[in-house]
């Protein structure tokens, strides 16, 4: 069971069953240390096992924006392929924290090609039609504050307790270190702070920018239970109420969800700890590994 458990886990977070795609193997390569420094804010928080919570949480988040939400229901695989959609946006994350600089540029530029065909139009939460690109700095500013905000937030409510969960420089530094992974995504002015981050998050609920409707509700459900057999279902379902029971009342109404009264928290704590111990029983390197690969070879370099 740990195996099989080990491999589902692998397959979601890189598309591959054994956790080394090829992506992952070139974050042992490239000429520099890359966007951020080892065992910093953003290397703590995207190596946490928190990041499984976090993630539901951003989509859910993230489809708040009618906008962004558009774009999913027009040109999104995420109910034929969701373990494919979620590796991929995975990869991204892994190869702009961990990779070198170069790996993510090419990285922001494949998912900048992926992104230049997804174009529509959608109702604005003020009820006003509207046109929207994939790659306008305004949506990639909304995607950007959900995943930050959720990232944070759980290394805060889960991580803390897990191996090496305090994050280096607290809270604001996570935000002020990932603001340059917005940059790169097109993000003018990306919050250096927790408050700061806060107050952009409310500014898109109090200007009316967001909106619940049916395309809400839909990926809410599909959300809720993805089709993950017997015991990933279950542990998938917990992760799910998590991430729930941290998103704020006024996002949850328009989510259409409640907060579970059952103890959600402690048992998503639970089953993060059953995913860290499965995926600790293989020997295969992850993605830190291979980036600490790569930085013990340029010092060796440096020092030759």
């Amino acid at each position: 069971m740990p195996a099989d458990l080990r491999a589902r886990l692998l397959t979601a977070l890189s598309g591959e069953p054994d956790g080394a795609p090829r992506w992952i193997r070139e974050l042992a390569e490239g000429d520099d240390a890359g966007h951020f420094a080892e065992d910093g804010a953003a290397w703590t928080v995207h190596g946490s096992m928190a990041t499984l919570v976090a993630g539901i949480r951003a989509l859910l988040l993230q489809a708040l924006h009618p906008g962004a939400m558009a774009g999913v229901h027009d040109w999104s695989t995420y109910r034929d392929d969701p373990l494919g959609r979620l590796a991929g946006t995975v990869r991204w994350v892994v190869c702009v924290t961990y990779g070198s600089t170069e790996q993510a540029a090419r990285e922001t530029a494949r998912v900048g090609r992926l992104h230049a065909r997804v174009a529509g139009d959608f109702v604005d939460g003020r009820g006003a039609e509207r046109a929207y690109r994939a790659d306008d700095a305004a949506l990639a500013e909304w995607v950007h504050l959900a995943f930050t905000d959720a990232f944070l937030t759980c290394q805060q409510t889960w991580g803390r307790r897990m191996r090496g969960g305090r994050i280096p420089g607290g809270p604001d530094a996570y935000v002020a270190e990932w603001a340059l992974a917005g940059r790169l995504m097109r993000v003018a002015q990306p919050p250096l702070s927790a408050a700061e981050l806060r107050r952009h998050l409310d500014g898109y609920l109090e200007r009316g920018e967001l909106r619940g409707d049916e395309r809400v509700r839909d990926v809410v459900s599909f959300l809720r239970r993805p089709p993950l057999p017997g015991a990933a279902g279950l542990g998938y379902r917990l992760l799910f109420e998590g991430a729930v029971a941290t998103i704020p009342r006024p996002y949850r109404r328009l989510l259409g969800v409640r907060r579970s009264p059952l103890p959600v928290v402690t048992g998503t704590r639970l089953v993060l700890a059953i995913a860290e111990r499965a995926l600790a029983s293989g020997d295969g390197k992850g993605a830190q590994e291979w980036a600490r690969e790569r930085l013990r070879r340029l010092e060796a370099e440096r020092a030759a």
